[in-house]
């Protein structure tokens, strides 16, 4: 049977196999789930994703949102799926029961979303996206706020927003100018215009809980005097029931390249001058609440668009083995025709697809297994440990996954040829869609800035010298494993390059020519995710073989040699282009910042 959005075998394998994730059932957290419980989950989230959420993924596409007085309409064909999606307890999977979710490992959660996301992005994000809310309230806000929104949020009864960007103040959030002035009552009156806002308004539900970054006058420039705030279309009374409408309008929405079903809006606070909003945590706190909402939505775009890199995976994987065109190569000129996954080239673009969607599906499983070993650690060091790798490998998770995962999308289109760039197909949705994954949420040179500014150098560095002993460890066992010895030392190799590179990048920025690092900051941080790549890859070799050496049988020995020959591939022919990368980084060229502006052109 074809495999559409994502692969179940290699979903089981990734997390029961590689990652162990059977073993958090013995946590007092987790005590309550079992493997069975665990399939269960992932299969009913892929029959409903199957049944109701792709099946209007390419409708929603074509009819997109309107604006209507002020009122976003979604693609009607969202409203059947989105009601569904509630009723079936979707939204919240690794929050607390008694909090409206399911209490899940959250790699589990992300195994049972990668069907849910995968299946239709635009009309599940309505329902996803407050969660970041009500996490931050759940973490700053006061008793009163925690119980009229967090359960509210997680269900998505309530859906929530995220109101931080502005015309000047995009990535420079410090430049924003919505004014907040504290009223007698100690709520604020808001004021000011925010842009790209996702689901800032929508049809969907009752009520939207829009945290929104203001400065209250008097509050010092820049970052610092930054404020966060929680402003509902529909002021909350102090009973739960919804009151007056507030002064939070839709203005206008976007036509954008792709996510049509997705309402981009932009929101006026405060037209009418009688905006309220509500403080979370103290003033001038609201940098440092937002990003718990941040890093959540970064794992979330990485996320997003390795769906979009699995869905179109399976889709070319399936198109390869229907299509029939062209002769084999060593066959005679009066043979039948062949599936062009007999094609050499074919067979190259759909291994470079397979490695990239394994071993992204592969670092994102253990990116969250380290979510859940921060809140299991039994000592500070411990926790300390998980901590440091996951806010090492955030950046990445958002930025590499956004770029290889854009890149799977293309090398699909190619598999397809011609109607692979025609409406009719779904290659062509995929691609438009995955795009905005490098851009919104910091884009991916900002993700680079952070890693090489902030997270290599934390604590010493010391995080990244353990993310680069597990690879060197890795590369070292597969250096016994016969099928696997002759390309290990690449890894190994490119491992020891990077962490190099990164002290040559790192003394540079702490000199004048701080520029000439930033000028190759995305670069090393391609180079770091190959890295990534290359020891996750390696880490499901080294398992395979051991089930081929136990002498695994039938599908399981073909899937196990997969994983064999998919290590082998980037091995010797993407982890050597890295290297030649690094040693690019090394170079530190100076081009691009010392060259006049006039010279880019006229």
């Amino acid at each position: 049977m074809a495999q559409l959005i994502a692969d179940r075998r290699d979903i089981d394998f990734v997390l029961f196999e590689q990652l162990d994730s059977e073993a958090l059932t013995k946590e007092e957290k987790y005590k309550e789930f079992n493997r069975k419980t665990f399939d269960l989950i992932i299969n009913e989230a892929r029959n409903f994703a199957l049944k109701e959420l792709l099946p209007i993924n390419a409708e929603g596409d074509r009819i997109g949102v309107t604006l209507e007085d002020g009122v976003v309409k979604v693609p009607p064909c969202y409203h059947r799926a989105h009601k569904l999606y509630l009723e079936g307890e979707w939204t919240s999977l690794s929050e607390p029961v008694e909090l409206g979710g399911q209490g899940l490992p959250p790699n589990v959660a992300r195994a049972a979303s990668e069907y849910l996301v995968g299946g239709n992005y635009c009309c599940v994000n309505y329902a996803n996206f407050g969660h970041g809310t009500g996490k931050m309230v759940q973490l700053f806000g006061t008793p009163e706020q925690k119980k009229l929104f967090v359960k509210n949020l997680y269900t998505a009864k309530w859906a929530g927003g995220m109101l931080l960007t502005e015309p000047e103040a995009g990535s420079d959030v410090g430049a924003l100018t919505t004014e907040a002035v504290k009223n007698d009552d100690g709520t604020y009156a808001i004021s000011g215009t925010k842009i790209f806002i996702t689901n800032g308004e929508h049809d969907l539900c009752d009520n939207i809980i829009s945290p929104v970054l203001a400065r209250v006058k008097g509050a010092p420039e820049g970052t610092k005097g930054i404020s966060i705030f929680l402003v509902p279309k529909y002021w909350v009374n102090p009973d739960g029931s919804l009151g007056d409408r507030n002064d939070i309008v839709c203005t206008g929405i976007e036509e954008k390249m792709g996510i049509h079903g997705s309402a981009t809006c932009t929101m006026t606070l405060g037209g009418k001058g009688q905006c309220r909003g509500i403080l979370l945590g103290q003033e001038n706190q609201g940098m440092k609440i937002m990003f718990h909402m941040m890093n959540e939505a970064r794992l979330g775009v990485g996320f997003q668009a390795f769906t979009h890199a699995s869905v179109s995976y399976n889709y070319a994987l399936n198109y390869a083995r229907e299509r029939m065109q062209g002769k084999d190569l060593t066959a005679g000129k009066d043979s039948p025709s062949v599936p062009i996954i007999r094609h050499p080239d074919v067979r190259r673009m759909l291994l470079w697809m397979k490695a990239h969607v394994d071993g992204m599906r592969s670092f994102i499983y253990y990116t969250e297994t380290l979510i859940a070993k921060v809140a299991l650690a039994k000592t500070d060091e411990e926790r300390l440990r998980y901590q440091g790798l996951l806010d090492l490998f955030t950046p990445l998770i958002k930025a590499y996954c956004a770029q290889r995962g854009f890149t799977v999308c293309v090398q699909a289109m190619q598999v397809y040829g011609g109607y692979g760039y025609c409406k009719e197909y779904p290659i062509e949705q995929q691609l438009r869609d995955c795009k905005i994954a490098s851009i919104y949420e910091g884009t991916d040179g900002i993700q680079a800035m952070d890693l090489l500014a902030r997270k290599i150098v934390m604590d010493g560095g010391k995080s990244l010298g353990n993310f680069l002993q597990m690879v060197q460890d890795t590369a070292a066992k597969a250096k016994t494993v016969e099928a696997l010895a002759a390309c290990a030392p690449n890894l190994e190799k490119a491992a020891q390059r990077l962490g190099q590179v990164a002290d040559g990048l790192g003394k540079t920025i702490m000199s004048p020519d701080l520029k000439k690092a930033f000028a190759h900051a995305f670069p090393y941080l391609e180079s770091m995710g190959d890295v990534i790549m290359g020891w996750m890859l390696m880490w499901r070799a080294n398992v395979a073989s051991e089930k081929l050496a136990k002498g695994a049988k039938g599908k399981d020995e073909v899937f196990y040699r997969g994983q064999v020959k998919t290590a082998e591939f980037f091995m010797q022919t993407v982890l050597p282009c890295t290297l030649g990368q690094m040693e690019s980084i090394a170079a530190m060229s100076n081009a691009a910042v010392e060259m006049d502006e006039a010279c880019f052109g006229s």
